[in-house]
């Protein structure tokens, strides 16, 4: 089999990721995106190294080596990301990224150290209740 085929597809599948890391905007199908990317550059890594070890007599496979790797690390970065788009879900009630990202830290709200009157009311209200 020639080398073009597998690379064909290996990179149809990683644009195929790209533009759903670009285009979703659900973290889970982003996740999925990731995991189609890193499927396709394990198939790149697996062709090239069938492909060079017809050229050698004594090969290490390394490229196999590498996509067993590649897999582990994979499960884990999905066992992880699932984890963190679920504790998010249930503290906001959506996994949209742009949502999720305007509700990210604004900028600094007036704290007790500020001098406008209405921090210096508020200071004197919690330090009434506080005493009560």
């Amino acid at each position: 089999m020639h080398l073009a085929y597998p690379a064909v597809l290996a990179a149809l599948l990683f644009c195929t990721g790209l533009y759903g890391v670009l285009a979703r905007r659900n973290a889970i199908l982003v996740l999925m995106s990731v995991e189609l990317m890193l499927n396709a550059v394990n198939l790149n890594l697996v062709a090239f190294d069938v492909w060079l070890s017809k050229a050698a007599q004594d090969t290490l496979h390394s490229g196999q080596a590498l996509t067993l790797f590649t897999i582990a690390i994979a499960a884990a970065e999905i066992g992880i990301g699932l984890a963190i788009v679920l504790a998010v879900h249930r503290n906001r009630g959506t996994s949209d990224i742009d949502k999720l990202r305007d509700t990210a830290e604004g900028p600094e709200t007036d704290g007790p150290d500020s001098d406008s009157p209405a921090a210096a009311q508020a200071d004197r209200a919690g330090k009434a209740e506080a005493t009560a």
